[in-house]
């Protein structure tokens, strides 16, 4: 059989000394001043590279109809469910002892 190596923590760290994990570089956007990931578009405006690449404007009404439309549907359901539940009707003293004595026998 082969004798292995010596496996030295000194090796070992030095291996992992490339594993750290790198802090994110952001650049600030030319047309907004707004930081954001470099190569990547800007969430602020939509441009990259001084260039309008993501219309954001169109993006925020289409979401605002969406959530304004969420919002009503909630509402109505809720309205609905409301009114569907209702107080629970009061039993005759008759009815409870009847249901106290059939408790009891069990």
């Amino acid at each position: 059989m082969v004798v292995h190596m010596r496996h030295t923590s000194g090796h070992t760290r030095n291996r992992r000394s490339h594993h750290a994990l790198k802090g994110a570089r952001f650049e600030t956007c030319p047309k907004c001043s707004a930081k954001h990931l470099m190569h990547r578009v800007c969430q602020n405006c939509g441009t990259y590279r001084t260039r309008m690449v993501v219309d954001t404007l169109k993006k925020t009404l289409r979401a605002a109809k969406k959530a304004e439309g969420k919002n009503s549907t909630a509402t109505e359901s809720t309205k609905a469910k409301a009114k569907e539940v209702k107080a629970p009707k009061k039993q005759s003293k008759a009815k409870t002892e009847e249901t106290k004595r059939s408790k009891t026998e069990n």
